[in-house]
């Protein structure tokens, strides 16, 4: 009876397979390009015991809407022209967090980051939207 349903809906389940390979292929891509997700729960620690540095790759307006306590706005179109800020933390003990809405800027950005060497990167999963919806501090 499977069998049958398997065989008449054949494309349905190619279909699931290619959405399941994508959907893991973006935190494979991650962790084997050297940049680590973190929880919006995780995220705290990392700050209060690594120092983290948080980077938020948002646009100007969103930042001084709502963002972690002291995070260091780039825009995300700007981020290449301004290393020079973040060069104080390219040392290899210090953790570099980069945050969005999503998390999606996050990744193209940490991704730039890592081109210009900079070890220990994270991006907080989920981004701000995440960091919100667990009631987490905002600044304003």
């Amino acid at each position: 009876m499977i069998n049958q349903f398997v065989t008449s809906n054949w494309y349905l389940f190619a279909a699931l397979i290619a959405i399941l390979g994508l959907l893991a292929f973006d935190p494979i891509r991650r962790r084997s390009s050297g940049i680590r997700p973190v929880s919006a729960i995780q995220l705290p620690q990392l700050m209060n015991h690594d120092n983290a540095v948080i980077v938020d790759v948002r646009d100007n307006t969103d930042f001084e809407n709502s963002h972690i306590a002291k995070a260091i706005n780039i825009p995300i179109n700007q981020l290449k022209l301004n290393l020079a800020r973040l060069e104080k933390y390219r040392k290899k003990e210090t953790a570099m967090v980069l945050v969005c809405r999503s998390g999606q800027q996050a990744t193209r950005g940490a991704q730039v980051l890592r081109k210009e060497n900079f070890p220990n990167l994270y991006t907080l999963d989920g981004g701000m939207n995440a960091w919100e919806k667990e009631h987490l501090p905002v600044q304003r």
